[in-house]
């Protein structure tokens, strides 16, 4: 008996639920034996899943009647596999955070600003700040250290913290934003004439289950404001599409590297209202008129995480010239797409413009955390961004790391887990290559 494409997505959907469930009841041995091999599976199982995305061809029709042939499935698979994603949300969700995560530090943020401090200035193990505590905050990471959150993100931390101080709140808070994150998806997907159940590719991946339901990271919400940019961008909404570039950018700075996109895409006065807005945020938080970085500056000094480029050049090369190197990169690329849609006057939605800058800019970062594919995640929805699809997956083996700690070992990422994660993208990228020179030199 031959097994229909969709029910082999309902068998995928189905066992990657299991798996993430599995996964989820050993979230507080995160990197430990079970998790990795449950979070492993899930990660080999969503690769499936979008190979049956990816394959098959039928009708979509545009907004402006046009007919466009497009990978497709009925509607009912959308919604089962929707539901399934809540599923394992909803699993992840009502764990607690782990207890160094960085959701104990946005609870500090929003809490202190709530109080009439300013995050960039107190330091949470000062000994005057001991009273601001809560049971929540009082072992968060790098207590020495100041906030190095944009603003963006700070007034998003206080958001949450005026209706609630907790970090479920903010998990639930992050958790909406993802869903709020497939609406506008379908609404893009219909929009530019692709199948609905491409949406899958996006709510199905597993760092989205560990990381923003599980750890809470306020990557997520950036990632909604880069995404509300990019549809309004393919409605013309200039100034919305060149606001909600800013916002996320105040979120954090990965996507400055997008501006060559909006290049003839905005108008002047969009870019002036943005950089107004912007400038708007830094306001609550200035320090005798100066902006504030908190401890920016020492993240891009001293932290180091499997950043294969960076820890390269680290030896010969200042830091701070390195962290605008991985700028430059990001920015080169989204120049190179904007040119090639402007030659070939396409200016319909094309997520790779906006994946592929974020992704080359993140691989010669001093730090990749695996939160941080949460930025090019909800734009990886065709062929042209498998090899970032697998970087998703193939990142899994960084989690190692937080079990490798609690037995004591140093925060210095094994040479293997490097090896194994840029191996599997770096050959996946060779297979591609030689396949499209063969396709090329062939006969017709």
């Amino acid at each position: 008996m031959k097994i229909t494409p969709e029910w082999r997505v309902y068998i995928l959907g189905a066992t990657l639920c299991v798996a993430l469930t599995i996964c989820s009841r050993h979230f507080g041995d995160r990197g430990g034996p079970h998790f990795m091999a449950s979070l492993t599976l899930a990660g080999i199982v969503y690769l499936l899943a979008i190979r049956e995305f990816f394959r098959g061809r039928g009708p979509i029709r545009l907004r402006s009647g046009q007919v466009r042939t497009t990978a497709t499935f009925p509607r009912r698979v959308v919604v089962i596999g929707l539901v399934l994603a809540a599923v394992w949300h909803v699993e992840f969700l009502r764990l607690p955070s782990g207890a160094d995560d960085d959701i104990h530090r946005y609870v500090w943020d929003g809490r202190l600003q709530r109080l009439g401090y300013n995050p960039y200035l107190v330091v949470p193990s000062d000994p005057a700040a001991k009273g601001l505590h809560t049971p929540e905050t009082r072992n968060l990471n790098n207590p020495d250290l100041p906030s190095p959150y944009p603003p963006g993100a700070q007034l998003f931390f206080r958001a949450v913290a005026t209706i609630q101080e907790s970090t479920f709140a903010l998990k639930v808070a992050f958790v909406v934003c993802e869903f709020a994150i497939v609406f506008v998806l379908l609404d893009i997907l219909r929009g530019s004439g692709q199948a609905a159940h491409l949406v899958l590719a996006y709510a199905w991946n597993p760092l989205l289950a560990i990381e923003v339901a599980g750890s809470g990271h306020i990557d997520i919400v950036g990632a909604l404001l880069l995404l509300v940019s990019a549809a309004a961008l393919v409605r013309r909404w200039r100034a919305t599409a060149a606001v909600a570039l800013g916002l996320a950018i105040a979120v954090k700075f990965l996507p400055i590297v997008l501006l060559p996109l909006y290049w003839k895409r905005v108008r002047i006065r969009d870019a002036a209202l943005a950089t107004a807005v912007v400038g708007l945020l830094y306001v609550p938080f200035l320090n005798h008129g100066r902006i504030p970085i908190g401890s920016l500056g020492t993240y891009v000094q001293s932290y180091r995480f499997n950043g294969p480029v960076f820890a390269v050049l680290d030896q010969v090369v200042p830091p701070q010239l390195l962290a605008g190197l991985a700028v430059l990169v990001g920015l080169v690329t989204a120049t190179l797409f904007r040119r090639s849609s402007l030659r070939s006057a396409a200016p319909e939605w094309s997520p790779d413009q906006f994946a592929w800058p974020m992704a080359a800019s993140l691989l010669c970062a001093p730090v990749v955390y695996p939160w941080y594919l949460l930025w090019p995640l909800p734009f990886l929805m065709s062929d042209s961004t498998l090899l970032i699809i697998l970087w998703t997956v193939s990142i899994i083996p960084t989690y190692v790391m937080w079990h490798l700690r609690t037995l004591g070992r140093p925060w210095s990422l094994p040479g293997w887990v490097m090896l194994l994660e840029y191996g599997c993208v770096a050959i996946a990228a060779a297979i591609i290559a030689l396949r499209r020179i063969s396709r090329s030199v062939s006969p017709q």
